[in-house]
C-alpha cells in the first residue's frame, strides 16, 4: 500500500504532481514520508511566563480601534490593544490593511507571533477570529517550494493517511516495539503529522528517530559482515615476546590508553579477517609509538609495515622516531619521498622488494608503481583523511590483503566517529602522557596586542621559538581580518635585526613551504608567521608560543589542532587567542578554549556550536542526510540503534523471520548485501 501515484489523491492533478516531483514525491508512500521539519504550536500561553522573543499564542479582546500607518507602496503597519487574562499589550501586523475594519472593540481574536517583552507587544503572524478551537494545538510546518503552500500539501497528508489507513505494513519487529515502548507505524504516522498534543509529537518522533538510525546502522552492520566474510585478510602471528621486550627498551610508560589501543591492534593482526581500524588521538597523545608496535608485531611474523604521511617533514619526522627506536634491535627503518636521490630510492626500491627493508615511511611516493614489497602484511595511514580513498586503496592493493590503520590527530566526537567511520573499529587514546605541561591558553582582545608581543618577546629572547597563525594570505576588503602577508612585515619591523621571521601559506609551491619549515624546525628561523597550513603533525620542540589572529574566525576543533604545534618539548607554552568576537557563539568558542585542553570535549563543544555538516565540511562529511534524527542531540538513541543492529545482523532470525522482512528489504534495495558502499 502507499506505491499508488499521488495523482489517484483528490486535488492533485497533472500540474500539482509536477510541483510534488521536485520535492521528490510521486507516490502516496512518498507523501506521507515527507516530514515536517516543525510544528507551530498554537496551545495557548500566559505571557507572565513566556520568555523574550518566544512565539506565543493569546486568546483576547479587542480594546481600541487599530491605528494603521502607511509606509509607501502597498506597505503598512497596523497597530491594535487588546486584554489577554490580566495582560493589556499591543498586537502589530505589518501589511494586513484589511483587518482595521475586522478589528472592533469587544471583538475575540486568537492571534499568534513572537512576543516581545520589554516592550510588551506581539508582532502577529496569524490572527483567527473567535476562541481558540481545541483542534489547532499544533500544526506541521513542511519545507516547500514553488507553488505548494502549506495548507494545501496539509489537505494533501490528510488524504494520503486516510487512503493508506490501518492497512500500512509496521516495519518494525513486535519485540523492538515492545522494549523501547515504541508507537505502532500507524499511530507514530498520524503523530508526526497531525499530534494530538505535545507528548503525541514527541513519541511520534522518538519512534522515527529510533528506527532512521537502526536502519543506518544496519547498512554499515551488514557491510562490515560482508567485508569480513568476503575480505580475507592475514592471520599475523608474531612473537609477544619480542614485542614485550621492544616496549620494555622504550625510555618512558605507555599510558593505559596506548596500551589498551596496542592490544585492539594487535588482537586485530591475528584475526584472519582484515583490519579497517581508525586510531584518534589528540594531539601529543602518543599514536607514533602505538603505530610502531602495531608494525613491529608484523616484522616479527616475518612481514614489512608501510607508514604513509601527508608531508615530508612529517614522513622524516617519523622515520627519524621509528629509526631511534628500532635501529638497536636490528630492525630496518627507510625514507622514502619525492626528494629521495635517484641513486638512494634505487637501492631503496631493491632492497623493499629483497625484503631488506622492514618498514618503510614515506609520503605519495609510496604508491609510485615501481614501489614493490616483498610481503606486505600492515599499511599505516596518518592523517588519513589529507588522502583520497584511491590513493590510500592503491598503498593497501601493494600487499595480499593487509590488515590496515587510519591514523587522525583530529578527535572526532563519538557520534560522528559512529556515523562516517561506521564500517571501521575505532580506537581512541584519550589520555596524554604523564609529565607532558598543559599549554596555558588567554583570550587577549586587538587592544591588548602591544603586550602580546611583549610576551613574545619574553620567550625569543630565552632562545625559543613562536608561531604567529593568520586567516588570511593577504588583504581582503570584505573581511576585517589580519593577513599573514601584513602581520610578516610588521613583525620582521618591530624585530629588525634581533629575530628572523619566516612566512609560509597556502599559495607557496609545496617544495618552498617544506623549505620554510625545514628551516624552522632546525631553529634557523625564530618566528614563524603561517596560515593554518602548519596544523598537521609538525614537531617543534622549541617552539613554546602561538599567537592566532581573529581567532574567533575558526572552529573549536581547529584551534585546538593549531594549539598543538606548541607544549611539545620541556618548556611551559602559551597560547594566545587574539580575538574581538561579536557573536555570542564566537564568545563561547574563546571561553572553551581557554577553559580546557581536552581535544574530545572541545570536539563534542564544536559540534554542538557548529552542527555535523560544518564539522567535517558539508561536501566531505561523508554523513547521511536524516529526515528526522539529530546526531547532536540524538547520540544515545544512535549508540542503542549501533549496538541492536549489530545484534540483528548475526541473528539467524534477521535472515529468516517475516518481522524482519521490511528491514531485509531495506538492506537488498540500498545494495549492501552486494558489498556496495553507502555514503
Amino acid at each position: 500500500m502507499g506505491i499508488e501515484p499521488i495523482t489517484t489523491l483528490k486535488g492533485i492533478g497533472k500540474e500539482t504532481a509536477e510541483h510534488l516531483a521536485e520535492l521528490g514525491i510521486f507516490t502516496i508512500h512518498d507523501l506521507v514520508w515527507t516530514f515536517p521539519y516543525r510544528h507551530e504550536d498554537f496551545r495557548l500561553k500566559d505571557l507572565a511566563e513566556t520568555p523574550h522573543n518566544e512565539r506565543v499564542t493569546i486568546e483576547a479582546r479587542v480594546e481600541s480601534m487599530p491605528n494603521v500607518l502607511f509606509l509607501g507602496k502597498n506597505k503598512s503597519r497596523l497597530q491594535v490593544t487588546v486584554l489577554a487574562g490580566r495582560h493589556l499589550v499591543k498586537v502589530v501586523f505589518f501589511n494586513q490593511n484589511y483587518l482595521r475594519t475586522k478589528l472592533t472593540p469587544g471583538t475575540i481574536v486568537t492571534v499568534t507571533g513572537k512576543w516581545d517583552r520589554g516592550r510588551q507587544v506581539i508582532n502577529g503572524s496569524s490572527i483567527k477570529f473567535g476562541p481558540k478551537t481545541d483542534d489547532t494545538d499544533f500544526e506541521p510546518v513542511y519545507s516547500l517550494k514553488g507553488n505548494i503552500h502549506q495548507n494545501k500539501f496539509r489537505k494533501y497528508i490528510r488524504q494520503a493517511l486516510d487512503v493508506m489507513g490501518e492497512e500500512t505494513m509496521e516495519t518494525l519487529p513486535l519485540h523492538l516495539l515492545e522494549e523501547y515502548k515504541l508507537l505502532p507505524l500507524t499511530e507514530a504516522l498520524e503523530g508526526v503529522h497531525f499530534p494530538k498534543d505535545a507528548n503525541h509529537a514527541k513519541q511520534a518522533r522518538r519512534r522515527f528517530v529510533y528506527e532512521e538510525l537502526l536502519q543506518f546502522q544496519l547498512r554499515i552492520q551488514a557491510l562490515r559482515k560482508a567485508r569480513k566474510e568476503t575480505e580475507k585478510g592475514i592471520a599475523i602471528q608474531y612473537d609477544l615476546q619480542k614485542i614485550r621486550a621492544f616496549i620494555n627498551t622504550i625510555p618512558f610508560e605507555l599510558t593505559n590508553a596506548q596500551k589498551r589501543v596496542v592490544n585492539e591492534i594487535c588482537k586485530d593482526l591475528k584475526e584472519p579477517s582484515r583490519m579497517n581500524r581508525l586510531l584518534q588521538g589528540d594531539v601529543g597523545s602518543g599514536k607514533t609509538i602505538v603505530a610502531a608496535i602495531g608494525l613491529y608485531a608484523a616484522v616479527t611474523a616475518g612481514y614489512q609495515g608501510a607508514l604513509m604521511a601527508p608531508t615530508e617533514i612529517l614522513a622524516e619526522q617519523h622515520a627519524q622516531s621509528l629509526s631511534a627506536w628500532f635501529d638497536p634491535i636490528g630492525v630496518k627503518v627507510s625514507l622514502l619521498s619525492g626528494s629521495t636521490k635517484t641513486k638512494d630510492r634505487k637501492m631503496i626500491l631493491e632492497q623493499l622488494h629483497n625484503g631488506e627493508i622492514d618498514i618503510l615511511i614515506g609520503t605519495h611516493a609510496l604508491i609510485q608503481p615501481d614501489v614493490i614489497f616483498k610481503k606486505l602484511g600492515f599499511v599505516i595511514t596518518d592523517e588519513q583523511h589529507r588522502f583520497g580513498v584511491e590513493q590510500r586503496r592503491i598503498l593497501r592493493d601493494k600487499g595480499e590483503n593487509p590488515d590496515v590503520l587510519f591514523m587522525t590527530a583530529t578527535p572526532i566526537p563519538r557520534t560522528l566517529a559512529i556515523t562516517a567511520f561506521g564500517e571501521m573499529d575505532v580506537s581512541v587514546i584519550n589520555e596524554l602522557p604523564a609529565g607532558r605541561k598543559e599549554i596555558k591558553t588567554h583570550w587577549l582582545k586587538k587592544e591588548q596586542l602591544n603586550s602580546v608581543f611583549s610576551q613574545m618577546d619574553k620567550e625569543l629572547s630565552a632562545g625559543r621559538q613562536a608561531y604567529v597563525i593568520c586567516p588570511l594570505i593577504e588583504e581582503s576588503e570584505k573581511l576585517d581580518v589580519q593577513n599573514a602577508v601584513e602581520v610578516y612585515e610588521q613583525l620582521t619591523s618591530i624585530f629588525k635585526g634581533r629575530y628572523k621571521i619566516g612566512l609560509m601559506h597556502g599559495r607557496l609551491h609545496p617544495d618552498e613551504k617544506d623549505d620554510v619549515m625545514r628551516a624552522f624546525t632546525e631553529g634557523k628561523i625564530d618566528v614563524l608567521v603561517s596560515t593554518t597550513v602548519v596544523e598537521v603533525g609538525v614537531n617543534v620542540p622549541n617552539a613554546s608560543f602561538m599567537l592566532i589572529y581573529d581567532a574567533d574566525r575558526f572552529g573549536l576543533s581547529q584551534l585546538h589542532q593549531l594549539r598543538g604545534r606548541v607544549g611539545r618539548g620541556e618548556f611551559q607554552s602559551m597560547c594566545v587567542l587574539l580575538a574581538n568576537p561579536k557573536t555570542d557563539e564566537g564568545k563561547e568558542r574563546m571561553m572553551s578554549m581557554t577553559e580546557t585542553n581536552d581535544g574530545f570535549r572541545l570536539a563534542e563543544k564544536d559540534l554542538e556550536l557548529r552542527g555535523p555538516g560544518d564539522f567535517f565540511g558539508k561536501k566531505q562529511s561523508g554523513l547521511p542526510e536524516f529526515k528526522m534524527a539529530d546526531l547532536v542531540h540524538d547520540y544515545r538513541t544512535l549508540d542503542v540503534a549501533r549496538q541492536d543492529a549489530a545484534k540483528i545482523i548475526y541473528d539467524d532470525a534477521f535472515w529468516e523471520n517475516d518481522e524482519y522482512k521490511s528491514l531485509r528489504e531495506m538492506l537488498e534495495e540500498s545494495g549492501v548485501l552486494n558489498g556496495e558502499r553507502i555514503d
